[in-house]
């Protein structure tokens, strides 16, 4: 029998959210325990016929470390400090793996280049991006989602996901 919840948690004072299933196997000792990434991608590739190969837990390993947005070059670049093996279309098919996956999220910051963030157990969060220097601030309100929720409705729409980007000019830039 499994049984799974979301438990909030705080990682660097930012709210996390985990897979905390219930566990209970012959061969383990019944209890909750969190779902790593690496569980949650491995379970995505088994379904998908596919394996985590070494190349593959690199790249997940270095892109979960990532405190902040990070193209597919920036990860190539880092991941190759790893493993100087690891080629950029690997990095590539991996990044897209981990979208599918739901372990990771592309974000547009209007500026041609595509980047990732985290999505394993993260909160909603919407994003404001400086035109001038191309700051970016991750903003979490609650008055923002519920007015979000509200226009939906009254346009008849239930929301099932969204992304938000508000451009200007950030106060160091105006």
């Amino acid at each position: 029998m499994r049984i799974s919840t979301w438990v909030r948690t705080r990682i660097d004072t930012r709210p996390v959210y985990s897979l905390c299933i219930y566990v209970e196997y012959a061969n383990e000792k019944p209890g909750y325990r969190m779902k790593s990434a690496k569980e949650a991608f491995a379970e995505y590739l088994a379904r998908e016929g596919l394996k985590m190969t070494p190349q593959r837990r690199i790249i997940l390993e270095t892109f979960m470390t990532v405190k902040d947005h990070v193209s597919s070059e920036e990860l190539y670049a880092m991941a190759k400090k790893t493993d100087p093996a690891i080629g950029q279309a690997t990095v590539y098919r991996t990044m897209k793996l981990l979208e599918n996956s739901k372990l990771a999220e592309a974000v547009d910051f209007g500026d041609g280049f595509a980047r990732y963030e985290p999505h394993f157990g993260q909160d909603h969060h919407d994003h404001l991006i400086c035109e001038n220097c191309g700051k970016n601030v991750e903003v979490l309100d609650p008055d923002i989602e519920r007015l979000q929720e509200e226009a939906a409705a009254r346009y008849g729409f239930s929301l099932s996901r969204h992304k938000m980007y508000l451009f200007g000019l950030c106060e160091d830039c105006r």
